[in-house]
């Protein structure tokens, strides 16, 4: 039903109608006119509609407009409350055949002013993004007034991420009109949805120079919530705002980190830690202290949106500007800024700091927010620093997000501690947690394989693994989730670490039913997969069959699907499909990686052609093909089966050179070579040398390892020495956990240990030799 207008001032119209005469008679400036009918508009209100009649038509608006026209029509659904049909009609006149101008929007849009009726004007809106029609001064003037009138100013664009949009309205509207507390509030929260860390500072600013102003008139009701005294229509603005745009490099340059020195950062530290305590009469300036209580609930949630979006922008340095600013104004931080404010300090000081905060709420009695603790264990699992992320899980009640549960099965992954994982995820079963996926993904890696990467799978281990498998899979069904190629590769992957051939083959084709359902492609890593587990369980005849069903079915190879069929041929002992399976890699274009090269060495080294296998080596280090640790441990492997020191001596000083560093396997190689001719004191010599060099690789850096290790780990006569060498098993530095058993070793029988390793005799006479290999070569 339409709405009745109200009473409007004699003079008004009066004015506005002798305006429009002078007008008409070409004795007033067109755009000052226009500034005149903003101003008109602004004041009357409901009534503006009246005015924009008269002066519409004078400017040019709406001159092919007739009572029948489809704005019309549109208008009077909306008057009806028939929505389907404005929209139906709106469309229509959005694909008119004919060149649409902003003028042909402007009696809609002034309906939505009027009503409000900020969705239908957001929807007008979208209709001339299509068409690329942009708005005029006075749409864009009745928009904002339907935005403004019916709350929706801060989701206005938001959800589309149209950043120029918001831009547009934010300076259409501080050029119109004086802004007010709340309206700000609605500007910062869309400036931080949109991630623009220097329009809402810039609006924060303003919105604390009002209440410092005492322009907020909060005033608390019985229910306790806040309402202002003053209406939050948009007043006509009478002065140009001052409020610029930020330089976007000035603002950074204003809050670079890198630029405050340690003693200012100390300071500003200590003076974020005492937030919350009662300010002293140190001159500090802040609100009034009878309007401190509305006035903070009015500016705190300003200020949690803008350092939220410091901690998405890793703008630390301004987070703690704004805690310190809070702390000026007398505005407590309630948990959900220190939620925030921990996720900014973690960005960009790491998780110590983050955990400092945490203990500074703690002083201060607020208890952390679920999202909070669970921030700050995602960044320990990221560092895998496991016993504080456990901590702090173990903390969260009422948490029905997966993420931070599985970050932390995710690090134990890593870690390999899957009794770590299983008690998390008993947790969550006790929480009631829903799995998802990722959950199921990260489970299959964790438990599909009961022995370690260097143990071979028995009865014993099959059977528990197929167990854990069964059970993943059941929970999953119950939970209504389905595989994924990720759960699906890992559990493939499981099979084949545990050498279960059955059941890898089952599998393969359940998963090419399942897929093939859901009308997907299965994957060629899936297929990869399948076919590594099988030559690595010498199962070369399947192997090769499935990669001919791949070939015949047209299904896509890639590089690694070549590198393991090569590999597939040292088990069949045949170099020339080797050959030939390198020259289809070439054809389809893929050029041989640090992997292919070592397959086609290791068939080489069957054939006990090691000049060409070192040969080959070379020409993949000019084709700038970086070797790996593998690679040579092939080598060094054959050349230990075939009593060939001299090539064990070549590669052992290649390596060096290369800076790759050794494995337990290359010191077993290089030991054993030695240790079974008798050379004993010869394989001793070289355990150290290798065993320093999975150390270290710097020669200037030895005295520091020499300080940090010998004392407490190599030469201590402590009973729990190994048991902390053994600490280093659970972490990424199981390399250094064997050398220090080995200089330990070396140790207890009685030899010298050299913190010079290049230095010894063994290392010179290699090197030495080396050179003068290489200058015969070439």
């Amino acid at each position: 039903m339409r709405r009745s207008l109200g009473r409007v001032p004699l003079w008004s119209i009066a004015d506005l109608f002798s305006k429009s005469k002078l007008l008409k008679h070409g004795q007033i400036n067109v755009a000052g006119e226009l500034g005149f009918c903003r101003s008109i508009a602004t004041s009357v209100g409901n009534n503006v509609h009246i005015f924009y009649l008269e002066c519409g038509a004078i400017l040019g608006y709406g001159k092919e407009l007739t009572t029948n026209s489809i704005q019309k029509q549109i208008v009077d659904a909306l008057d009806l409350g028939d929505r389907g049909r404005a929209s139906n009609l709106l469309s229509d006149l959005g694909h008119a055949n004919k060149s649409l101008r902003a003028a042909d929007f402007v009696d809609i849009f002034r309906y939505c002013a009027r009503s409000p009726d900020p969705l239908f004007a957001m929807e007008i809106w979208n209709v001339m993004q299509e068409k690329q029609i942009p708005l005029n001064n006075i749409s864009c003037l009745f928009m904002t007034q339907a935005l403004c009138k019916g709350g929706y100013l801060k989701e206005l664009a938001v959800c589309k991420q149209n950043l120029s949009a918001v831009h547009e309205i934010w300076k259409d509207y501080i050029k119109y009109y004086s802004p007010s507390i709340s309206s700000l509030k609605k500007f910062i929260w869309s400036f931080t949805r949109l991630r623009d860390i220097s329009s809402a500072y810039q609006a924060l600013q303003h919105m604390v120079a009002l209440a410092l102003q005492g322009n907020t008139s909060i005033t608390s009701t019985a229910e306790g919530r806040l309402y202002s005294s003053r209406l939050d229509i948009p007043i006509p603005s009478n002065v140009e705002l001052g409020l610029q745009r930020f330089d976007m490099k000035e603002f950074d340059e204003q809050f670079d980190p890198v630029k405050v020195d340690p003693c200012t950062r100390s300071i500003e530290w200590s003076t974020i830690s005492k937030i919350g305590k009662e300010v002293d009469s140190s001159g500090i300036v802040g609100l009034d202290k009878t309007k401190c209580v509305p006035a903070m609930k009015v500016l705190r949630p300003s200020f949690t949106d803008v350092i939220y979006a410091c901690a998405q922008n890793q703008n630390y340095r301004l987070a703690e500007q704004l805690m310190i600013q809070m702390q000026n104004l007398g505005v407590q931080p309630s948990s959900h800024t220190y939620d925030g404010f921990i996720r900014a300090v973690i960005s960009g000081r790491g998780i110590s700091e983050g955990i400092k905060v945490l203990e500074i709420m703690q002083e201060r009695n607020l208890k952390p927010n679920n999202s909070t603790l669970a921030t700050l264990s995602i960044a320990c699992c990221q560092v895998l620093e496991l016993d504080l992320a456990e901590n702090l899980l173990d903390q969260i009640s009422d948490y029905q997000y997966q993420h931070p549960y599985n970050r932390f099965l995710e690090a134990c992954d890593t870690m390999e501690q899957p009794e770590r994982a299983i008690r998390m995820w008993a947790k969550m079963k006790q929480l009631k947690i829903q799995p998802n996926i990722w959950t199921y993904e990260l489970l299959f890696s964790l438990f599909g394989n009961v022995n370690a990467p260097y143990e071979d799978g028995n009865m014993l281990s099959r059977a528990d693994s197929a167990k854990r498998i069964k059970a993943i899979e059941m929970d999953m069904t119950k939970n209504g989730v389905q595989h994924s190629h990720l759960s699906m590769k890992n559990l493939l992957k499981a099979f084949g670490a545990e050498g279960m051939v059955r059941e890898l083959i089952e599998y393969l084709h359940s998963a090419e039913y399942l897929f093939y359902r859901s009308n997907t492609y299965l994957g060629t890593p899936i297929y990869n997969t399948v076919l590594h587990s099988l030559v690595e369980a010498n199962e070369s005849h399947l192997a090769i069959g499935i990669f001919k069903n791949m070939k015949s079915n047209g299904f896509w190879l890639n590089a690694a699907t070549y590198t393991i069929m090569i590999d597939c041929c040292c088990n069949i002992k045949c170099y020339k499909s080797a050959s030939a399976l390198l020259s289809l890699m070439l054809r389809d274009g893929f050029y041989p990686q640090a992997a292919t090269y070592t397959a086609l060495i290791k068939n080489l080294l069957d054939d006990g052609n090691f000049d060409e296998a070192l040969k080959l080596l070379d020409l993949g280090s000019s084709e700038g093909i970086q070797p790996d640790v593998l690679l040579y441990n092939s080598i060094l492997k054959k050349a230990y089966e075939k009593g060939r020191i001299d090539v064990i001596e070549l590669v052992a000083e290649q390596m060096h050179r290369e800076k790759i560093e050794p494995d337990p396997s290359t010191c077993h190689y290089v030991f054993s070579a030695y240790a079974e001719r008798h050379f004993h004191n010869t394989a001793m010599e070289a355990l150290q040398v290798l065993s320093m060099r999975m150390i270290c690789q710097e020669d200037h850096a030895f005295d520091e390892k020499k300080a940090e290790f010998e004392d407490d780990y190599i030469l201590s006569e402590d009973e729990e020495a190994e048991s902390r060498i053994l600490e280093f098993f659970r972490g990424p530095d199981e390399n250094i956990a064997f050398a220090l058993l080995n200089l330990r070793y070396c140790a207890i029988l009685g030899f010298p240990i050299s913190w010079s390793p290049n230095e010894t005799l063994w290392a010179r006479r290699l090197s030495t030799n080396y050179d003068t290999i290489k200058r015969i070569t070439h």
